[in-house]
């Protein structure tokens, strides 16, 4: 048994950088070239979706933020749905400009069913072709003045879905919204920019995002409702052969999860999200791998369930070890092999997340709004709050998950995330 669970460590090892070496090669192109943005013929008409539930905190920073855009503002329409709030989000909202909606269903909750009745809506009362296109944002969400702008530049060449670089309002709040943080500024330099660079899809990631109105007629308004709508939209739009674009100079804040509570509870339904996605699509990707589809394996790789693996047999291993000395069954010397391996396993996975971290602290120093002490001390916190995936990957599994808010309360413009430290 000893030897078996030695050799199937090591090759959970190998099977891993066999199938992810590919994103070794994302981190080189991504360092030796950046993806052109070339320079729109037309300012396109835009109109801005918000779902929102109980943000009256934040909302107006948002609301503010797009509009202190460098973008002509009557190209820039925003619409608001107030789902389930039991504040003053519709009013601070309707205060700042916004066309509200308010919506009560405890039934169909969700972001996705949110924002497919304010998509009703919009097409009943002004139609959807009013716009050329739509973002949708959260409403903790803060954007770079230059933002609409940027967007529009990907867009006029013809992208149809396009994603943005998500940066954060409160990186320095603590190690927890600092992991969350580190791993989206990866996410956008050494994943999304490089399959901008390579001409592949890239993917959907929660917010920051624009979308053709073609597209929403096309699927009959918002049609994913798993639990991560987000990604179901990137995986069924990659079905579909739809490449998704990326623009790096459109950057965007968000406020990440200060409390491990919050931070269990949105990471768990993500987690439970992905292995939904991973059951509905995986199939049909799978096959759109075998006909030659990059994007497909892409996508079936980020949405395979290996933190699942890892999340089992490592700590069976070690369950193996403790029992089998306890008992007497083995002596250490017999069981060396597989201590060794599974320390090696582990110190090398917390310099690899170290490594991956700071290339990304590194490239992105200037970005990260934040003391640089901090960089650096969350850097050395980061391979933790990954290893909390471990058992959220197993608890994700089994439990039934419902759709949780993640109150939201950080208020700052994007000079006070900029000012320097």
């Amino acid at each position: 048994m000893v030897s078996f669970l030695e050799k199937a460590i090591g090759l959970l090892g190998w099977a891993f950088f066999a199938f992810y070496f590919y994103q070794m090669a994302y981190i080189v192109i991504s360092l030796l070239k950046k993806p052109k943005e070339g320079t729109a013929k037309v300012q396109h008409h835009f109109g801005v979706l918000i779902s929102a539930r109980n943000e009256e905190l934040v909302i107006g920073q948002l609301i503010n933020s797009i509009r202190q855009q460098n973008y002509p503002q009557d190209l820039i329409d925003i619409y608001v749905v107030a789902d389930n709030c039991t504040d003053h989000t519709a009013e601070v909202a309707r205060a700042a400009g916004a066309v509200v909606y308010e919506r009560f269903n405890q039934e169909l909750v969700g972001k996705g069913y949110a924002l497919n009745e304010l998509l009703r809506n919009i097409d009943r009362d002004y139609s959807l072709e009013r716009c050329d296109g739509y973002f949708v944002f959260d409403a903790d969400n803060v954007l770079d003045e230059d933002y609409v702008a940027h967007m529009n530049n990907t867009f006029d060449s013809g992208y149809r879905v396009i994603t943005s670089y998500r940066n954060s309002k409160n990186y320095d709040s603590n190690w927890i919204s600092a992991g969350y943080a580190l791993w989206f500024l990866r996410e956008a330099r050494y994943l999304n920019q490089a399959r901008m660079t390579l001409g592949s899809s890239c993917f959907v990631s929660g917010t920051g995002f624009l979308v053709h109105t073609e597209v929403f007629r096309e699927n009959g308004g918002w049609k994913h409702h798993l639990l991560t709508e987000d990604i179901e939209f990137s995986a069924d739009t990659i079905l579909k052969g739809e490449i998704i674009g990326y623009n790096r100079n459109a950057v965007l804040y968000d406020e990440q999860p200060v409390t491990f509570k919050d931070s269990w509870n949105q990471r768990l339904r993500w987690s439970k999200g992905f292995y939904q996605v991973f059951f509905h699509y995986g199939k049909r990707l799978a096959g759109k791998v075998a006909h030659g589809s990059f994007s497909a394996y892409d996508m079936l790789m980020t949405l395979a369930p290996g933190m699942l693996v890892s999340a089992i047999l490592l700590p069976l291993g070690l369950i193996l070890i403790l029992t089998g000395l306890t008992a007497d069954v083995y002596t250490l010397w017999e069981m060396e092999p597989l201590v060794e391996r599974v320390l090696y396993y582990g110190v090398q996975s917390y310099f690899m997340l170290v490594a991956m971290g700071g290339l990304t602290v590194i490239t992105e120093w200037k970005n990260i709004h934040c003391k640089g002490y901090k960089k650096i001390l969350y850097l050395f916190t980061f391979p933790f709050f990954m290893y909390t995936y471990l058992p959220i990957s197993v608890v994700a599994l089994v439990k039934k998950i419902e759709w949780k808010p993640i109150r939201h309360s950080v208020v700052r413009d994007v000079r006070d995330i900029r000012m320097p430290n």
